[in-house]
């Protein structure tokens, strides 16, 4: 089974569908595209396996999951460097020479994050780096490529997704 994201009439109409869970989202902030580059605030469209549930002990229990867990650390990071030849859309350690997220962060996004198989098998350097489903900002704003869920939401999918479930992302008809 796949859970599959719909993009609707616009950005802010965008809808996520699995199983009995139907929860408004969020995509990037210039939708949705075949062609993705880093840095273009583009949704990369595919279908993208789910490979872990990265969260912030200090601020969320445990989640309910099927998927491996990651407690994320202050030294965590993400590198979307594409001139990082090793480490490009990996986990790296901080700090770190090259240009990267931090994933320990002052406003509750990642408190909770799903890590997607999206350009990881090789990583293609360019290709986009950290597209991953988080918390949806409070103003509910588009995300930087990523897809983002209101709290109890994302706490719902990830209780509901199993280790051979795979997100579809597709634009609509």
């Amino acid at each position: 089974m796949a859970v599959i994201l719909i993009e609707e009439k616009s950005i802010n109409s965008t809808t996520l569908q699995f199983q009995n869970l139907r929860a408004a989202c969020c995509i990037g902030l210039n939708g949705l595209t075949l062609d993705k580059i880093e840095g273009d605030n583009c949704t990369p469209i595919g279908t993208w396996p789910f490979r872990r549930v990265f969260y912030r002990a200090d601020k969320q229990d445990t989640p309910l999951t099927k998927l491996p867990l990651t407690k994320i650390t202050k030294q965590m990071g993400w590198c979307d460097d594409p001139k990082d030849d090793d480490n490009y859309n990996k986990l790296v350690e901080l700090p770190y020479l090259y240009s990267h997220e931090k994933l320990w962060r002052n406003d509750d996004l990642y408190d909770i994050i799903v890590e997607l198989g999206y350009n990881d098998k090789p990583p293609i350097k360019g290709r986009g780096s950290a597209i991953f489903m988080h918390l949806m900002a409070k103003d509910e704003s588009p995300t930087a490529g990523c897809i983002s869920l209101r709290k109890d939401d994302l706490l719902n999918l990830i209780r509901m997704v199993g280790l051979n479930e795979v997100l579809e992302i597709k634009p609509s008809k």
